[in-house]
Formats: C-alpha cells, structure tokens, sequence
C-alpha cells in the first residue's frame, strides 16, 4: 500500500479554537461507490511544524471537537462536511472519485464545496451559521490511486497552536482492507469488565508448596481469569458475580496475590506484577467448576476412547457372526489373530496438570 498527498492549498484558520477531544471526529466514515470499490475517510489532529503551541519536548495540547460527514450525490461526487460541537459548520469540500474496476484504479480529485449543496447546508442549520462554509481555496489536479492508495488532506490550521485537522483517504476494492471498523474501538459504558485482571510469570501454591510456575515472560489478562489443577477443576475469577452463574465472594486479590480456600485447601496465585493497575486489596468472586478438563486432556480422551470402543465391539460382533456364517467349521489349525489394544502408556496423550488463561466473556468459557 502507498500513500499519495495531491498538491493542495492549506486553508489557515487562526481563529479556529481548541476544544477536548471528541471521539466522533476520528471514527472511520465508508462510502460504497456507485461502480464498485469503496472509498473511507478519518480526521485527525496533528502538528503542523509551527505556531507558539508547538514545543521541542512535543508535549501534547486538546485536540479539536467538531464533527465530520461524508454526503453523497448522483454525479460520483462525495461532500465531505466538518462542524463544530454546536453544529457551525466549519469547513468542506468536494471529492470527485471514479472507480475503474478493470485496472483496479481509481481516478480522483478534491474541489471547493459545491455552492448549492453549501446553500442547503446553510439554509437546514438549526444553528448560527457562517455566512460562507469555508473550504479549498481551488480545484486541484486529478490523480490516479492504485488498490489500497490512500492519501492526506490538510484542512484546519491553528496559527497559534500549530495544531492542524487532516482528512485521511483511503480507497480500496476490498472493504476489509480499509481501516478498521471493529466496534470495539467505539466509546462505551465504562463497567468493570473494562478493568483486566492480569497475571505475569505465575507461580501457583496450594497449602504453602508450588506445585506450578509460568515461564519467564507468562502472561495473560481479562475480565475474566482462571486456573485449572488436576483433580480439582477449574477456578474462575471475577470482579463482580456473573447472572446465571454461582460465582461466589470467597477470594482476595493483595496487589501481586490472589488468595482463596476450597475444601479446606489454601491457594495462592502469584503474579509478577499487581494484578489490578491500582494495586490495593480487593474482595473477588470464584466459580469452583470440579467437573472440568482440558480439552484434548488425557480424560478426555479416555472418555471419547470408551463411547469408540462400545462402537467398536457391536461392529465386531457383526464381522464374527458374519465369519462364522461363512465358515461354521472350527479348525484346530487356524492360526488366530488377537487385536492388541495400544497400552494407554505407549501412546502419546497429553497429560495437563496445571493450566491458566483468560477471557473477556463467559460465553468464551467452557463449560457455562
């Protein structure tokens, strides 16, 4: 992938101002196209080299609060439009864009904000409106993008601050090989599932002796952590009771432990590092699950191993009546073959003894 930036004219607003930052000014923006392809947009905050706010230790300032939206009309033309908090529009242009599919390419330029469009923006403003959208100064030149091109646009410049808005534009065949739009990257609520318990280099002790140690380097975090020893099953952690689930309040974190008591065994999960960022002790709830295995354990296998075998004795109680049938005469000559059964020790299943991870959901978990 490349990165083009057409020759445009920098709009230099010195009475724009700074406000905090707004989440909604850099959320990706696609457009599907009419002859196919797509085309996105995302703005951001960036120095522009200069202005009193800028310093050589690059301290970083607010950055700007406005809003952006992508409008598109019948004639391949897309009206990219930008408003403050309030609804004042604050600049716009125009990006004319056709897509060749057969070379894979796309022919582009950006213009000044199409004067009617900026006339049924001004006139459907439920705000004060400026007497003008400001926008590029003129038209420039048409280029050509490959697949996956994307390029720079500076709008806003803070003459003081040296902080300007940039319009980034990138086009593409494929709408996966645009930025990302995972909805995990939107604002949420803030809960405590937002809060990762974590585990670094664990060592795990019951009733004071370690029975298992992470290598240098373990590590694993979630809402959601848990660990699983042979013959005990599986301990799930959590900041909070799961609906739906017996989590009970039996364990305490202590900055770098995670302390608990089952059947009158004592555990102790030992982290590097705080589990929690803030450190401190904190009360947390536990679901013991004693059924629990790891999946591919050599239980397991033993489990999937006997409901195979009942499958296996019927299929060869049908091939000896068959045999007999064929060949009802016993011989004391017949040489027989016995099937030796692989002793569980010669073959290679896995044995886990201790095991550790984590999730975001219990949905993740197996099993409920």
């Amino acid at each position: 992938m490349t990165s083009k930036c057409p020759t445009i004219i920098v709009l230099l607003l010195s009475l724009w101002s700074l406000a905090a930052a707004q989440e909604a000014a850099r959320r990706n923006v696609v457009v599907p196209l009419a002859d196919g392809g797509f085309v996105a947009f995302k703005s951001e905050t960036a120095w522009s080299g200069g202005g009193s706010g800028s310093t050589a230790s690059g301290s970083q300032i607010p950055l700007g609060e406005f809003r952006a939206q992508a409008l598109v009309d019948d004639n391949r033309v897309i009206h990219r439009v930008l408003a403050d908090p309030s609804g004042k529009y604050v600049f716009g242009y125009d990006l004319l864009i056709e897509a060749v599919a057969v070379s894979k390419t796309f022919t582009i330029a950006v213009a000044p904000l199409d004067s009617q469009i900026e006339n049924k923006l001004l006139a459907s403003g439920s705000k004060v409106q400026p007497g003008r959208i400001p926008t590029l100064p003129q038209a420039g030149e048409p280029e050509i993008l490959d697949d996956g091109d994307s390029f720079a646009l500076d709008l806003l410049v803070n003459q003081k601050t040296g902080v300007k808005i940039v319009d980034l534009v990138k086009v593409s065949f494929d709408r996966s090989n645009l930025w990302d739009d995972n909805p995990r990257n939107l604002p949420r609520d803030f809960t405590l599932d937002a809060v990762p318990l974590r585990v670094i280099d664990f060592r795990l002790l019951v009733d004071g002796n370690l029975v298992a140690a992470g290598k240098q380097g373990t590590k694993f975090a979630g809402s959601l952590i848990w660990c699983y020893l042979e013959g005990q099953g599986r301990f799930i952690f959590s900041l909070v009771p799961r609906e739906g689930y017996d989590f009970q309040k039996v364990g305490i974190i202590e900055d770098k432990r995670i302390e608990f008591t089952v059947k009158g065994k004592h555990y102790e999960w030992l982290s590097s590092e705080p589990i929690l960022p803030s450190g401190g002790s904190w009360n947390l709830w536990m679901l013991h699950d004693p059924t629990y295995l790891p999946f591919g354990s050599q239980e397991v296998r033993k489990q999937q191993k006997s409901r195979l075998e009942k499958w296996d004795d019927s299929i060869k109680a049908a091939n000896n009546k068959a045999a007999r049938m064929r060949d009802p005469l016993p011989s004391t000559y017949r040489k027989q073959t016995v099937n030796q059964e692989p002793d569980d020790d010669q073959e290679s299943q896995k044995r886990f003894r201790v095991m550790v991870g984590a999730a975001d959901r219990m949905e993740n978990l197996w099993p409920k």
